[in-house]
C-alpha cells in the first residue's frame, strides 16, 4: 500500500518479521500462476524487537544469505515487495467529502492526524478510495494506511544493505486478507486472525476492504514460554513438547498453555464484540450482514487441536485459512513444494507476492 519508493520492474515478495523471514516469488503459467522461488530463514532473538529492527548489519546479511539460498529457480530479482509490522502501523477507514482522484492525497494529509497519533510529517501514508457511502452519496470511503517514516526508512536502508531494492512497502494485514479472501470478495464479513511468532493480527474484512485491524501480543512464542516456565524446562525442550502434543497430548503440557490461551479466546471474544456493536450502527462494517466464520493463519495456527478449541469456546464458525486461494485453482490448498501445514506460515509472504506479480 505504502508505494513510497517504486521500481518498474518483476518483483518478489518478502515478509521481515521479529523472529522470521519468508519470500516468495509467483510465475505466470499460461492464464494461471505457479510457486517458482521460496523460502524460509530464522531471525535470531533481538535482531527486530515488536518490529523496529535493532540491528541492521546483522538483518542485512541475513537478507544477503538467503538470497543464495532460495529453493526453485534461482532469483534474479533484486526488487521487492517488503512487508511493514503491523504493530507499528495505521489503518482506517474514514469518511471525506467527494474530492477528485488528484486531490485525494492531499484531503487525507488535513484530515491523518485525526485518526493516528503522529504528525503527517512523522509519517508515510497512502490512501485509496473504497466507495461511496450510499446513505452519504456526499461523501467517499477512503482507506489509510500510516507508517512512521523512521521505521520505513530503517527497512528501505537494510534492503539496500542487503543487495534488494524496495518497489513497494505493505502493511501486513494487506498482504494477508490478499492472500485469505478468495477474488478479495467475501457475501459475509470475516474475521481473519494471524498467530504467529510474536503477536496476533486481528483482520475484519467485509465485502470487498478491510474495515478493522488490531494486534496483540499473545503468539505462539507465549505458549511456549509459558510450558517452559510450568514445567521448569528450557525453550527448546518447550517448544518440542507444543509440536508434539499440542492440546490434544498431555494434560501437563495443555494445562501448561491455558494461561496465554484463555487471554487469546477473551481478546477474540472483544474483538467479535466490537463487531457486533457496529453491527446495526454502522453499516460500512457489517454490509448489512452478520459475520460469516473465522479464517486462521500463521505458523501458530499449526498447533494440534487449536481450531477445535477456539470453536468451542467462541462458538463461532473457525477454519484454518487457504494462502493459496487466489494462486491454485480451488480446492487445491498446497503445491508440491510446500505443504499447506508449511503454507500458513508463508500466508504474509504469498499475499506479498500477489502484489508483485500483479502490478
Amino acid at each position: 500500500m505504502l508505494n513510497v519508493f517504486s521500481q518498474k520492474s518483476g518483483a518478489f515478495g518478502l515478509d521481515i518479521s521479529d523472529l522470521s523471514m519468508r519470500m516468495v516469488k509467483l510465475a505466470k503459467k499460461g492464464d494461471s500462476l505457479k510457486l517458482a522461488s521460496f523460502g524460509s530463514w530464522t531471525i535470531p532473538s533481538g535482531i527486530i524487537e515488536e518490529g523496529e529492527i535493532k540491528d541492521k548489519k546483522t538483518l542485512a546479511q541475513i537478507i544477503k544469505k538467503s538470497l543464495r539460498e532460495v529453493q526453485g529457480e534461482k532469483l534474479k530479482l533484486k526488487s521487492v515487495v517488503c512487508s511493514l509490522p503491523e504493530e507499528k502501523s495505521f489503518l482506517d477507514v474514514i469518511q471525506l467529502p467527494q474530492v477528485k482522484q488528484e486531490e485525494l492525497r492531499t484531503a487525507v494529509g488535513y484530515e491523518i492526524e485525526n485518526y493516528i497519533p503522529l504528525s503527517v510529517e512523522e509519517v508515510y501514508f497512502d490512501c485509496e478510495i473504497i466507495k461511496s457511502v450510499s446513505e452519504h452519496p456526499k461523501y467517499l470511503e477512503v482507506l489509510i494506511t500510516a507508517t512512521p517514516k523512521k521505521i520505513v526508512d530503517s527497512y528501505l536502508e537494510v534492503l539496500k544493505m542487503g543487495g534488494l531494492l524496495a518497489r513497494v512497502f505493505e502493511v501486513e494485514c494487506l498482504s494477508i486478507a490478499r492472500a485469505l479472501v478468495p477474488r478479495a470478495k467475501s457475501l459475509k464479513p470475516l474475521l481473519l486472525i494471524d498467530f504467529g511468532g510474536t503477536r496476533t493480527t486481528f483482520i475484519i474484512f467485509s465485502g470487498q476492504n478491510l474495515r478493522f485491524t488490531s494486534t496483540i501480543p499473545v503468539s505462539s512464542q507465549k505458549l511456549t514460554e509459558s510450558i517452559s516456565r510450568t514445567l521448569k524446562i528450557d525453550l527448546k525442550k518447550a517448544e518440542k513438547l507444543k509440536r508434539q502434543h499440542g492440546l490434544e497430548g498431555e494434560k501437563k503440557v495443555f494445562e501448561a498453555m491455558v494461561p496465554p490461551l484463555t487471554d487469546l479466546v477473551e481478546q477474540i471474544k472483544t474483538h467479535l464484540d466490537y463487531y457486533r456493536s457496529h453491527e446495526k450502527g454502522d453499516k460500512r462494517v457489517h454490509n448489512g450482514r452478520k459475520l460469516g466464520k473465522i479464517l486462521l493463519c500463521g505458523g501458530g495456527a499449526n498447533l494440534k487441536g487449536l481450531v477445535g478449541f477456539l470453536a468451542q469456546n467462541l462458538k463461532v464458525g473457525i477454519e484454518l485459512g487457504n494462502p493459496w486461494a487466489n494462486i491454485l485453482e480451488t480446492p487445491l490448498k498446497e503445491v508440491p513444494e510446500l505443504s499447506f501445514k508449511e503454507s500458513l506460515g508463508y500466508t504474509t509472504a504469498l499475499g506479498l507476492a500477489l502484489r508483485a506479480i500483479n502490478d
